[in-house]
């Protein structure tokens, strides 16, 4: 059992706040249910404390109060986490929103990076130096839960996910000590941070290696929902055959609205999001197939690198009602084509849709226990998300969600991203890590024991 904050004397709460140098925000504060909001809209959690750490120190002040008060605790980067796992009713919400800075090392064309930071802010940063990071779609996810759950995205098939591009990191353990971990120092725990989600302590600061890439050539290519067999056919044969160069990620899916033309409004289509990060002066060639395939709606070309970043940011934004489900899979066959068709075909709102995320090129030729992310030999990285704006949907989006996941899923390979999932229990979790899933119990053991870190994709202590 834990205690809440409510539970405490108020004197021991006065003294946690005196070795601070970021602010203390409690239920009677204001700005409470502002500083309580999270990118899911759906999340209603109601901590009794959040910590805002400006620095390292304060992040070891606010886990030893924890630990020393018997009090659960969460961690909160940029607030993404499907399933809210940056926040826990009553507890402790370690903030690190205030630990930000970007620093690029030209030399050998390396980033630091805070545990608070936005992959905006790092794109931002190192975009002038013609050079990026491997990330994720969307620039305003958190820089420590995307990584450290794997961090797929367009540069996946170049550059590998965001883990493969991690060098070295540094942490506040659950005893509250800093460590630095890279391949040489603490090596263990940097195997297990490099997809093993935040159970293993907190990340204050990371080191990337960045990449030559500064425009790429991409955007969205639709077709009519009815030709979304024909072209998931084509699609599979395609990608697993194209350059490392070039990615593209397929969806099911309504256009909204603008910027795109009035006549695709409210329509459902069978979409694919290309990035090229190869030669632009071989771009227009790379996507001779891709037009050949006769899209009703293509918008591509040359662009910044954060362009394509911030391609959905605006459809996206904070606050939006959101479920997610999950899976992994290996072949897009008949009979996982046609549920695609289905489902695909009665989406719920215009912004509920389904992606499948290519887990090939550099991805795929990393090994399958190199680091915790275990389904290397997938070929798709696949998500179901039910978003809407008004709660009043939430039921009508969180339902086709499941359906259309259940019509998935005995095709699938078993288990999901991390990322990707909600609070779906611990099968699920250890589906996810596969044969992975002891060795990171036998660390979690290591370095906390205790399970003071469980607000997250859990992994349990080896007993």
């Amino acid at each position: 059992m834990t205690n809440s904050i409510k539970d405490l004397d108020a004197s021991v709460i006065e003294e946690f706040a005196a070795q601070l140098r970021g602010r203390l925000v409690n239920p009677q504060d204001s700005d409470y249910n502002e500083t309580r909001k999270v990118y899911n809209g759906m999340i209603d959690k109601h901590p009794g404390l959040f910590a805002m750490c400006e620095d390292v120190a304060d992040v070891m002040a606010a886990v030893n109060f924890g630990r020393e008060n018997n009090v659960l605790v969460a961690v909160r980067g940029g607030g993404h986490n499907g399933g809210g796992l940056g926040l826990c009713d009553e507890g402790l919400v370690i903030d690190l929103s205030g630990i930000k800075f970007v620093r690029v090392d030209t030399s050998n064309h390396t980033v630091r990076v805070g545990g608070g930071n936005l992959w905006g802010e790092v794109d931002h940063a190192t975009h002038p130096f013609g050079l990026a990071v491997p990330a994720g779609i969307i620039s305003t996810t958190g820089v420590g839960g995307l990584t450290l759950g794997g961090g797929v995205g367009h540069l996946s098939r170049k550059y590998g996910l965001t883990i493969d591009n991690l060098l070295e990191a540094d942490m506040v353990l659950a005893d509250g000590s800093f460590v630095t971990v890279n391949s040489t120092e603490h090596s263990d725990l940097f195997w297990a941070i490099r997809g093993g989600g935040g159970n293993f302590g907190i990340v204050t600061s990371f080191k990337f290696q960045a990449h030559p890439v500064k425009n790429v050539f991409g955007g969205p290519t639709l077709w009519p929902i009815e030709q979304t067999e024909e072209i998931m056919k084509w699609y599979h044969d395609f990608i697993n055959n194209a350059p490392d160069e070039l990615n593209g990620f397929i969806a099911t899916m309504v256009i909204p609205g603008a910027p795109f033309p009035e006549e695709l409004h409210n329509k459902q289509f069978c979409g694919i999001v290309w990035c090229y990060a190869g030669d632009m002066n071989m771009a227009e060639e790379a996507f001779k197939p891709i037009l050949a395939k006769n899209p009703l709606f293509a918008h591509v070309g040359e662009m910044p690198y954060p362009a394509i970043q911030t391609l959905f940011d605006g459809l996206l934004p904070h606050g939006l009602q959101w479920y997610w489900r999950a899976d992994f899979f290996k072949e897009l066959g008949p009979e996982v084509r046609a549920k695609h068709l289905e489902f695909g075909s009665t989406i719920p709102t215009p912004l509920s849709q389904m992606h499948l995320y290519p887990i090939s090129g550099a991805a795929a030729r990393v090994g399958a226990d190199e680091t915790p992310w275990a389904y290397r030999d997938a070929k798709y990285a696949g998500v179901i998300v039910g978003v809407d704006p008004d709660p009043e949907n939430a039921e009508k989006i969180t339902n086709w969600c499941k359906d259309y996941w259940e019509a998935l899923h005995p095709y699938s390979s078993g288990g999901a991203y991390s990322n990707f999932m909600m609070e779906e229990g611990q099968e699920r979790v250890q589906a996810s890590y596969k044969h992975n899933y002891d060795r990171l119990a036998s660390i979690k053991q290591k370095y906390d024991g205790n399970n003071f870190f469980r607000v997250n994709q859990n992994i349990k202590p080896k007993s």
